[in-house]
């Protein structure tokens, strides 16, 4: 495949591990091999929980303004990349939010900061020039609370970085859990029922990628009990791993999985029906078997790379020619 027009892009993520920095990261990767020039900013922050943020906005910002790089498109991946993103030089100025920004800070934060964050949010993204999210979900909330409109443009996974896990032998039972060590991300909810459980339940909440992948690959099943959600990069990795996965019916995960196609969905914040299709599947393994095929085959058709990767490259260039 070949495309005629080759752009200058910087991306701005806050890291390039992990959701939507991967994502970034792999995005760029890939569209180097078609030949775009693709830069990511690298900015430090203060690793304290209420600094985090906000050092990394005033350092990019600096950063931004004694730059004299001028670039075609500046794509940022989440909000606090945006204070950055509004000070490059560049024709075209694109914000991908994955989830609802306030709403998360809300749950992770004081009162006070989360306020601030509620108040400074429309402006912030009026910013951008074009916004995009990968759910359904997100683009329809921000349509209702802001009247913003999000191009969607899905968020896939790389199949190749998966050459790097090994064979691994499957533990009986085994049940994972890959992600935050935090509310809404309903940790405490499994953790609740763990002991009625017909297996042992892993938690991958401060691992490497491949660490986690390893684990999630030797296990019977992905266990996502969100409060909270956009669209979580460890069900589309279940999908491609062939682990079948039981979700909350939150945000956009619905979006990708089908109940009782690919997986099993079941209300937030109920211990009793993550329970019951917690040990339903675990002594089930035909019908786990089933839905793990009807995952990969909807990754396969839906979430790989070479079916996505357009997508992007003529959202950009459309983008630029209107510039």
């Amino acid at each position: 495949m070949t495309y005629t027009i080759v752009m200058k892009i910087l991306f701005i993520s806050p890291r390039y591990s992990g959701g939507s920095g991967g994502h970034a990261n792999m995005l760029a990767q890939k569209l180097r091999k078609q030949g775009y020039n693709i830069t990511l900013m690298h900015i430090p922050h203060i690793p304290i929980k209420n600094l985090k943020n906000p050092s990394f906005a005033i350092f990019g910002m600096l950063k931004a303004l004694f730059s004299s790089e001028k670039y075609d498109i500046v794509h940022a991946f989440n909000v606090p990349s945006a204070f950055v993103m509004k000070f490059v030089k560049a024709k075209k100025r694109v914000l991908s939010v994955h989830g609802v920004y306030a709403e998360q800070i809300a749950s992770l934060h004081s009162t006070g900061i989360s306020s601030v964050v509620t108040s400074a949010e429309p402006r912030v993204l009026k910013w951008a020039d074009k916004l995009t999210t990968d759910s359904g979900f997100v683009k329809k909330i921000y349509k209702e609370k802001l009247n913003l409109d999000f191009e969607l443009l899905p968020s896939p996974i790389d199949e190749t970085r998966f050459k790097d896990i090994p064979e691994v032998s499957k533990e009986k039972n085994q049940v994972a859990y890959v992600g935050r060590d935090s509310y809404e991300k309903g940790i405490d909810i499994l953790k609740s029922i763990e002991s009625k459980i017909n297996g042992k339940v892993i938690y991958c909440t401060n691992v490497s990628w491949k660490e986690a992948m390893l684990t999630l690959k030797s296990s019977a099943i992905l266990v996502v009990p969100s409060r909270m959600e956009s669209m979580p990069f460890t069900i589309k990795e279940a999908f491609y791993l062939k682990i079948p996965v039981i979700a909350t019916n939150v945000g956009g995960i619905p979006e990708i999985v089908q109940d009782k196609f690919n997986g099993i969905l079941i209300p937030s914040d109920d211990p009793t029906s993550l329970l019951n299709a917690i040990n339903f599947l675990l002594n089930n393994q035909e019908e786990a078997k089933r839905l793990a095929h009807n995952g990969y085959q909807y990754f396969i058709d839906y979430l790989a790379y070479d079916k996505v990767l357009p997508k992007y490259i003529k959202f950009y260039e459309n983008l630029l020619e209107k510039s």
